[in-house]
């Protein structure tokens, strides 16, 4: 596999800086983490009773974020795990939702970095606010076209 199982303190360090980044207190996850070109997974523990060497793995674990040079962004999964609690987030009234899901940003937003986007109590993923713009990250996959 092209994973790198990070240790604790490795996982500690990434933890960290998310609840920094997006202002969430104490995140308590029971998962091991795999690194493959900057990108985050999340397994379960219980990965290394399985003897993965001689199987052929594109893939395994749930993408929950990247590590970009100027912070951490979340996947829409990461972003559905650990936004609930976040306090550094941004909700859209439903014009800005069907833009997002379409795959536009976002014009007049306030704030800087990355940052939860939500609609009510829903959890959309994950954008970047620069120069009061919401840059848009959904996935290409799921925007929908209308």
């Amino acid at each position: 596999m092209n994973f790198k199982i990070l240790n604790k303190k490795q996982s500690v360090k990434i933890l960290n800086q998310i609840e920094k980044q997006f202002g969430i207190s104490e995140i308590k996850l029971n998962y091991g983490f795999l690194e493959k070109k900057d990108k985050i997974y999340v397994i379960t523990k219980e990965l290394d009773k399985i003897n993965y060497q001689s199987m052929r793995i594109n893939n395994v674990g749930l993408y929950i974020c990247k590590i970009e040079k100027n912070g951490i962004r979340l996947s829409v999964e990461g972003s559905q795990m650990l936004g609930k609690k976040a306090k550094n987030s941004i909700t859209l009234n439903e014009e800005e939702t069907r833009e997002w899901f379409k795959g536009k940003d976002i014009e007049n937003k306030e704030g800087k970095g990355y940052i939860i986007v939500k609609n009510d109590k829903d959890i959309l993923g994950c954008g970047r606010i620069k120069d009061n713009k919401l840059f848009n990250y959904f996935p290409k996959e799921r925007r929908i076209e209308v």
